[in-house]
């Protein structure tokens, strides 16, 4: 755990002191925008002064109310001057003028417009996010009056998934939600921090949606690398054409070039795009294979003239722009180069419509266990499967799955559900894809052997009313009971000593590891004294009364009951890859934390995910 935090703790040290209450409002845009230069007033023609005509001699003035002849005065100029181009210095050939596209004569002349949506369209940069207060987001100023250096350091931070399923749906949810920025931070770079921290995460639906409440005049590069990582991610590859054109030449990375002729390809200029393209492979603007890749994409759009064979043969390794266009366009991705795929395209596979639902099953085991997937997501995968007809191992799970659900008996659903999880060690994601089968499950001393993996499914769903209806099935000390003291909604009844000791002698975990989170969540949820939870504490040796920078920030965060400060805390302390990075230490401070601050039901299936997982 020494590195754990390393990227941003380290820098909690510079933050000031958290803020217990809000203040007022502040404005939060950046320096020099509250106070803009006086706008410079419209020049209005003088009016010349004029002597008004003598009447003719033996003429007399009209009577009051007496018909005169309207006379239309000529209209005048009230708009604002057109702008003058300056022409560069070094103006280009007449060849080289010829050469350029649009966008690159745009650039060239100064025509590149500002903004590119209607003023009264313009979205404010107050709150941005996706999941409002009312739709299960935070409050929105829960961040306005806190360090932004603090915040800054905890989203700096967040550069890996989660160990903790139910810790990553709550950082999740935090990252989404519509949030104001801290008084002195940018709200854009606000923006930037949380879609990079989602993306690392895996979320890229959810970074996609916070780059999008951003007007695409205000990207500046971090917020749009962030978001084409999330548009390729999500294949959504024309998703992104709004940047690539406003922002034209500002970039001239290969990838960049191939992403704006596919753009031009799409708005309608497919005599450009197609010369593009063919111009990027002589050149070798880009490796072949995306050009080519590239070419097709193009092509859907009605840009193509010719087949575009794509050459596999050369290429040595996949990339997420080849993964993304090769799935986008159907082309099939040699079985070699995704032989062993990195998680990262396990979990674009989970959330690509695109792919036969067969393909997206090791990828949506993933994402499941980790918790970018709900179990409903991914029972409806294995529906999709079972529908389709295909046949394999996949289709025999699906197969089991329908009878654990719609089994005669319930020890026909039982049967079904043991097949899934299989005899070997547990697979998480598993106990998601049953937790709704093992919630129809009747409470019964006949099924008492298999009542900790059946109370770990619901829980894996957080069905904690379900899960208790077991409570005069399992036994005092054991794995079944263990999740559901720390599940069970009330804390009226404490932990009794003699059950953890129970417990503990029947533990075989590493290290005892599950004694360990056990005392660990107990202490977090109150559900033990100090006094016991130090004497476990010294007799598991878990130095639960040491501290750190996080510790103490965490519990600062506690104390003025900053439920998003502290969920970010949590989900700095949860990264890694596997149960084994996380101590009993870190998880007793994070459950506590999350339960002061009125997150008990996450701390309680956070807790108790510990313990099945450990």
């Amino acid at each position: 755990m020494k590195t754990l935090l390393v990227t941003g703790v380290a820098a909690l040290a510079l933050t000031s002191t958290l803020v217990l209450a809000q203040g007022a409002p502040e404005s939060l845009l950046p320096p020099g925008f509250d106070d803009p230069p006086p706008a410079q007033p419209t020049p209005t023609p003088t009016p010349q002064a004029t002597t008004p005509a003598r009447p003719a001699e033996g003429s007399t003035s009209p009577a009051e109310g007496t018909s005169r002849p309207v006379v239309q005065p000529l209209p005048e100029s009230n708009s604002q001057p057109q702008p003058t181009i300056d022409l560069p210095d070094d103006l280009p050939s007449l060849e080289a003028l010829e050469a350029m596209n649009t966008d690159e004569l745009d650039q060239l002349l100064g025509l590149k417009p500002r903004f590119d949506i209607p003023p009264a369209a313009r979205r404010s940069l107050s709150e941005v996010g996706i999941i409002g207060p009312g739709e299960g987001g935070f409050p929105t100023t829960s961040l306005e009056s806190q360090p932004a250096s603090l915040v800054q350091a905890i989203l700096a931070g967040m550069r890996g998934p989660l160990v903790s399923r139910w810790g990553h749906i709550l950082v999740r949810r935090t990252l989404a939600s519509r949030l104001t920025a801290p008084v002195e931070m940018d709200p854009v770079d606000f923006a930037a921090w949380r879609a990079a921290s989602l993306n690392a995460m895996g979320e890229y639906t959810a970074a996609r949606g916070i780059v999008q409440d951003v007007d695409t005049n205000n990207w500046h590069k971090s917020l749009t690398d962030a978001a084409l990582e999330a548009f390729v991610a999500t294949g959504d590859i024309v998703g992104a054409c709004p940047a690539v054109q406003l922002q034209g030449s500002d970039r001239e990375d290969g990838q960049w070039r191939l992403w704006q002729s596919i753009c031009a390809a799409y708005a309608g200029q497919g005599v450009r795009a197609t010369s593009e393209l063919r111009r990027a492979l002589s050149r070798e603007v880009a490796p072949p294979i995306d050009v080519l890749l590239a070419q097709r994409f193009a092509g859907a759009a009605g840009a193509g003239r010719h087949a575009v064979n794509l050459e596999w043969d050369e290429v040595d390794e996949i990339t997420p722009w080849r993964y993304a266009l090769a799935n986008a366009v159907g082309a099939e991705i040699p079985e070699g180069l995704l032989a062993d795929p990195a998680p990262y395209y396990q979990r674009a596979a989970a959330i690509s419509p695109m792919l036969s639902p067969i393909d997206r099953l090791p990828g949506a085991h993933r994402a499941a266990g980790e918790g970018i997937l709900s179990a409903s997501a991914i029972v409806g995968i294995y529906g999709e499967v079972l529908n389709s007809g295909a046949e394999g191992e996949g289709s025999d799970t699906a197969t089991r799955l329908r009878t654990a659900y719609t089994g005669s008996t319930p020890a026909d659903r039982l049967a079904a559900m043991r097949d899934i999880w299989g005899a070997g060690a547990m697979d998480y994601s598993r106990l998601v894809l049953t937790a709704y089968a093992a919630a129809r499950m009747p409470p019964s001393d006949q099924f008492r052997d298999d009542a900790p993996r059946l109370i770990a499914s619901m829980l894996s769903a957080g069905l904690d009313r379900d899960a208790m209806e077991w409570s005069q099935v399992v036994e005092p000390g054991d794995l079944g009971w263990a999740l559901l003291s720390l599940a069970r909604p009330d804390d009226a009844e404490a932990v009794a000593g003699g059950q953890i000791d129970t417990f503990m002698d029947g533990d075989e975990s590493d290290g005892q590891r599950k004694s360990q989170f056990l005392v660990a969540a107990l202490a977090g949820l109150g559900r033990i004294d100090d006094s016991t939870a130090q004497s476990y504490s010294q007799q598991l040796d878990m130095e639960l009364s040491r501290d750190s920078k996080w510790t103490r920030t965490i519990e600062r965060a506690a104390a003025v009951d900053n439920a998003v400060l502290v969920s970010l805390l949590a989900g700095l302390g949860m990264q890694g890859d596997a149960w084994d990075k996380m101590t009993a230490r870190h998880l007793y401070h994070i459950v506590s934390a999350l339960n002061r601050v009125g997150l008990s039901a996450e701390a309680r299936m956070i807790a108790a995910e510990a313990v099945a997982r450990a």
